[in-house]
């Protein structure tokens, strides 16, 4: 089954509003925009709205880095699944490792943060990925189908068109590390297994998994160049609109 490719950029806490506009019109100046991959950009809150604008009706989408799981209420803090929609985005990520490692993130809570954002008809970039501890004791898969399973749970096979997960192995985000092709292969096709067993053979053969982890340019072709392998979620690298297009082109190439 052939997948179409995502490229996403988790730009953290980075980039004022200002530079949200420079950097979307630096990405669309290098030439590297396309309708054959989805183009995802995830900014702060608070440049959503001059990120969607900045973008306009090219191929970029605008991405939530986190979304809360309630419409509206006492909730100081927290952005809702609306908000987020009305701000411009199209996408949400959830459950990344530094939600679950610095705010108290858990399996339940991604899985109502991801089921809060399909209500409204966002997409979701579900992540999932081990700590170093974890692989070198030999837990990656049962890691991996935990948090899998976890984040799934009461959602409802029609619902998987909406939603991509990202394999993120926790000890290779901004470290500089990166797992080989074959582990991130390895990974993403124990995953596919996993969405297999919860659903059905053929909605795993259609979910798209990416590699997030450290993902740049020298090593983009032959990450995403993998059986299992449906893109990148890219932190540092796509801070950098050069950077951020070579990644997108080395897809292209991988899926000529």
């Amino acid at each position: 089954m052939s997948r179409k490719l995502v490229i996403a950029g988790n730009w953290k806490m980075n980039n004022t509003i200002d530079q949200t506009r420079e950097l979307i019109h630096a990405i669309k100046k290098r030439g590297c925009l396309t309708h054959k991959v989805d183009i995802v950009v995830a900014p702060p809150f608070t440049a959503l709205r001059a990120a969607a604008k900045a973008a306009g009706d090219t191929s970029i989408q605008v991405a939530a880095q986190n979304v809360f799981w309630e419409e509206s209420g006492a909730y100081t803090g927290e952005v809702s699944p609306i908000m987020i929609k009305e701000a411009g985005a199209k996408w949400v990520i959830v459950g990344h490792s530094e939600r679950r490692q610095y705010f108290g993130e858990t399996d339940e809570t991604v899985n109502r943060r991801l089921k809060a954002a399909l209500a409204v008809d966002l997409k979701v970039i579900v992540c999932v990925g081990e700590m170093l501890e974890e692989r070198e004791a030999g837990q990656t898969f049962a890691v991996l189908d935990r948090q899998t399973t976890g984040a799934f749970t009461g959602v409802g096979a029609a619902d998987l068109e909406q939603v991509v997960i990202a394999y993120e192995p926790v000890w290779a985000i901004g470290t500089g590390k990166t797992a080989t092709a074959d582990q991130a292969d390895e990974a993403h096709a124990h995953i596919r297994a996993r969405v297999a067993a919860l659903y059905t053979p053929e909605a795993a053969a259609a979910m798209r998994i990416l590699y997030g982890g450290s993902v740049k340019p020298p090593n983009a072709k032959e990450l995403i160049g993998r059986e299992h392998v449906d893109g990148a979620l890219i932190g540092g690298a796509s801070l950098k609109a050069a950077d951020f297009c070579a990644v997108i082109t080395a897809g292209l190439e991988t899926h000529a």
